[in-house]
């Protein structure tokens, strides 16, 4: 499938889909007081970045944030469509990602996921990135898995 990735505004009817999609997969699993998820006004904030991917067609595929934080970059509802799965769509929208990261020149990117979303812990780690503990305003809980990845300066 080919892709396209851009930036984009959270809050089209576009991203309004594809941010209730991931709220929804996400409630699957986890209650409410055990997400850490940013709404579509709060990805609108500077210093944020979304992504989408979309296919050929012009069809969201999926997204994903950059939130430039103090010393890192944040990755936030990374989310894929269950017609864009299996594709590469994820690996496309995090690689995207961390060349924005690095292009800003933050030294690594981190995140905040859980054990409960095998396949999305299961890419990250494919991705070079390892457990770690709570970082920015985070605070231990049983349902959060703590994640970061260097990234290679480009000097």
């Amino acid at each position: 499938m080919t892709l396209t990735i851009a930036a984009e505004s959270p809050l089209t009817p576009d991203a309004a889909a594809l941010i209730e999609g991931s709220e929804a997969a996400l409630r699957e699993v986890y209650s409410e007081d055990e997400c850490f998820t940013f709404t579509a006004a709060e990805l609108a904030a500077p210093g944020i970045t979304f992504l989408v991917a979309r296919t050929a067609g012009g069809t969201p595929a999926g997204c994903v944030a950059l939130c430039e934080c103090d010393g890192y970059g944040e990755v936030k509802r990374l989310y894929v469509t269950p017609q864009g799965r299996g594709r590469g769509t994820a690996r496309a929208l995090m690689a995207d990602l961390e060349a924005r990261a690095s292009a800003l020149g933050l030294p690594s990117v981190k995140l905040e996921t859980g054990e409960k979303l095998a396949a999305a812990v299961a890419l990250y780690s494919d991705l070079g990135y390892t457990v770690r503990g709570p970082f920015g305003a985070y605070e231990e809980h049983p349902a959060s898995l703590f994640m970061e990845k260097p990234l290679r300066s480009s000097d």
